[in-house]
């Protein structure tokens, strides 16, 4: 690993961090290009994807069947030169399908460890709210530790380790809620929507002649591990002013208690606030959507620009707000507008 990637340029140094940003975003930029081979419209999708690479996050994508989320994964990782593996989850998935088993064999007398999938720098969770609990646990581990435990010991995760997870929503027959510990780890939660008339048809003309197998393979790769890691030490070392950290907290307060934040009509409607791990992954994904921009510093409107992907499923909801119908996402957009921006 060289220097410059334990060691990036340090915030103290304004001029020399910005300019390694306009240079460092170039390969970003490529990346985004790759993927847009494929993906028509769902620019704030891709988006993301990227801003989870940059922050070092796992990312949960919660749509229909259909709208391209399975694609988007896989596109992403096409444009990594880095492993690549997808899991379909199934509800008769066991642990030893993600982290491997142990397999005796007869001419050393010795059981030696197979790995399973979950040792590739991109895993692809499809469809994770259709796997049992064990299996959930089995995962837990490997997003929160970067680590499984394989026989007697444990073994590590390659640098770098990314789930990306897709899930139908949970009114879909067949599906189950994910743990709320499970659900925390990841950095954002991800809404994919219906594509507009106009992507559509463009979609129609893009895929109407060709497999997602065709469209797929004319993505290169345009960064590998060395350099997502590099990319990663910078986007940490992006500068965030101390207001901007004291807003970041505010935020974060206003959903555990939200009527000290004149927020009245929504005290009875949160049952848990987001935790402090919502905090640290507001600054990160703020410092990765600031790279996007090109800027070596972080505002206010990065975080605005992240904070509903990132806070929408780390606050738990009453029995009266489903009742009411209010989502996450209401109280989420409500604390935004009624917090002060430094």
């Amino acid at each position: 690993m060289t220097t410059e990637t334990v060691n990036p340029v340090r915030s103290a140094d304004p001029v020399a961090l910005a300019e390694k940003v306009r240079e460092k975003s170039l390969l970003v930029s490529a990346l985004l290009a790759e993927i847009r081979k494929v993906i028509v419209g769902q620019n704030a999708l891709v988006e993301r994807l990227v801003v989870g690479l940059l922050a070092d996050g796992h990312l949960l994508l919660e749509g229909v069947p259909g709208l391209a989320k399975t694609l988007a994964v896989r596109t992403l990782a096409r444009g990594l030169d880095a492993s690549f593996a997808r899991i379909q989850f199934t509800p008769d998935l066991l642990p030893a399908d993600l982290v491997g088993t142990l397999v005796f064999n007869p001419k050393t007398q010795e059981f030696v460890a197979r790995r399973g999938p979950l040792f590739a720098h991109i895993i692809l969770a499809d469809e994770i709210n259709r796997a049992p609990a064990k299996v959930q646990s089995a995962l837990l581990e490997a997003m929160q530790e970067r680590q499984v435990t394989l026989g007697d010991g444990t073994a590590p995760l390659p640098d770098p380790f990314l789930v990306l997870a897709t899930q139908n929503p949970i009114e879909q027959e067949g599906t189950y809620p994910l743990p709320e510990a499970q659900v925390d780890r990841f950095l954002m939660k991800l809404k994919v929507g219906y594509p507009s008339k106009a992507e559509e048809r463009q979609i129609l003309e893009r895929m109407g002649e060709t497999t997602e197998s065709e469209a797929s393979a004319t993505v290169r790769p345009v960064l590998s591990p060395g350099q997502i890691r590099e990319l990663r030490a910078l986007v940490r070392s992006l500068y965030a002013d101390d207001r901007l950290k004291n807003y970041l907290v505010e935020l974060v307060a206003a959903t555990r208690d939200p009527k000290s934040y004149k927020l009245a009509e929504l005290g009875d409607f949160v049952a848990y606030g987001a935790s402090p791990r919502a905090t640290l992954a507001l600054l990160s994904a703020a410092r990765a959507h600031a790279f996007l921009e090109g800027r070596g510093y972080v505002v206010p409107e990065d975080v605005k620009s992240v904070a509903l992907d990132v806070l929408r499923h780390r606050v738990l909801l009453s029995y009266e707000a489903e009742a009411e119908n209010v989502t996450s996402d209401q109280v989420v957009s409500r604390i935004l507008e009624r917090v002060e921006v430094p």
